[in-house]
């Protein structure tokens, strides 16, 4: 039977992660994610996925001195970051020099180290292409700070208030790894050849890439600007619904109930209540909204994704639109290679079948 777009198929068995729509639930390797992002750090939730444990204290002082150890970019990454055209997107960029680093080195099969070093080198990317562009000086990492913290001091040249780090490494958590999606899908075939990480990966950012899977939270960004300026949100909601207009940040083709991710962020959020003014206005609309919801579409279950708060994070944080989906790329990098990893473990290159409908 064929089935379009491979929608249902089993195509691999997996340790890494477990997307429960029905439920609401998503799994890294057997812990619950609001219970990591309630106590645990982005390098402890890497660390998970990509050695299956958390780490003991003397194991994650190694693995931070692993990362630090992995920022700075190659000369020949930084030849190729300068060679680039302006007006080439963030996507592109990471795409290409990536690429260069595609050497002997990252042969098959693919190891750990490789995929840490990979993944430290993603923000500083990111951080080197947007002061280029703005006319400003490099910024080096710095070691002393964790990873989300360096990569926000990286982009603004100054070091993030707490509660911004804290939002956006919960974000970065809850986005490293989502099953067999699309890019992950891409990664695991490329690397059932028998070639690099650095291509697995590369097909990977090329697919996140594309507008039906990276996406960005730009057009909840955009409801939440009109919102602001409203004296009486549930009306001004309730208008938008009347008028046949979808309420963006609500509802999951996966979840059909509350999406785990939206969850844990909100949680997070509401530890800190009063310290970022957006992140207040997302917890205040998401009451509203949901109201409105349920009074003029009942039996729907359109409650909040992931990328509602998202958005507030990136406006609280001043993060430009066009970094929304390279930052998404930051977090996923942890499960693409933790994908490519198991993919080496046993492998079977991916060779579907198609069905002839020519003349």
């Amino acid at each position: 039977m064929m089935k379009p777009g491979l929608k249902g198929v089993i195509a691999a068995e997996t340790k890494i992660g477990e997307v429960d729509g029905l439920n609401g639930r998503l799994v890294y390797r057997g812990y619950e994610i609001r219970e990591l992002t309630k106590e645990r750090t982005f390098e402890e939730v890497a660390y998970l996925l990509w050695y299956g444990k958390i780490p003991e204290q003397e194991e994650l002082l190694r693995f931070h001195r692993l990362f630090h150890q992995s920022r700075q970019l190659t000369p020949v990454m930084m030849n190729v970051l300068d060679a680039l055209p302006d007006n080439m997107d963030m996507m592109s960029v990471l795409r290409t020099v990536l690429s260069a680093e595609g050497d002997s080195t990252y042969g098959w099969k693919p190891t750990l180290d490789q995929a840490v070093a990979l993944t430290a080198k993603i923000p500083t990317i990111i951080a080197s292409r947007k002061n280029t562009l703005e006319g400003r000086p490099l910024i080096d990492p710095d070691n002393n700070l964790s990873h989300v913290e360096n990569y926000l001091y990286m982009l603004h040249g100054s070091l993030p208030k707490a509660e911004h780090v804290r939002a956006l490494e919960t974000y970065m958590i809850l986005t490293m790894e989502h099953g067999m999606n699309a890019s992950t899908f891409s990664a695991r075939v490329t690397a059932s050849t028998e070639s690099d990480l650095v291509s697995a990966i590369c097909a990977a950012i090329g697919t996140m890439k594309g507008p039906l899977h990276g996406g960005a939270p730009s057009e909840v960004i955009a409801l939440l600007d009109e919102v602001k300026q409203e004296q009486n949100v549930r009306s001004f909601l309730s208008q938008k619904i009347l008028a046949g207009e979808k309420l963006m940040g609500f509802g999951h083709r996966v979840y059909k109930t509350h999406d785990p991710r939206a969850l844990a962020l909100k949680e997070k959020l509401m530890e800190q209540e009063g310290k970022d003014e957006w992140l207040d206005l997302a917890l205040s609309v998401e009451v509203a909204a949901i109201a409105a919801l349920e009074e003029h579409k009942p039996g729907r279950a359109l409650y909040t994704n992931v990328e509602f708060y998202a958005a507030a994070i990136m406006k609280a944080i001043e993060l430009d639109p066009s970094l929304f989906t390279p930052t998404f790329t930051a977090s996923r990098m942890v499960g693409w290679t933790a994908h490519v990893l198991e993919q080496a473990e046993n492998n079977t290159i991916f060779r579907p079948l198609s069905r002839y409908i020519g003349k």
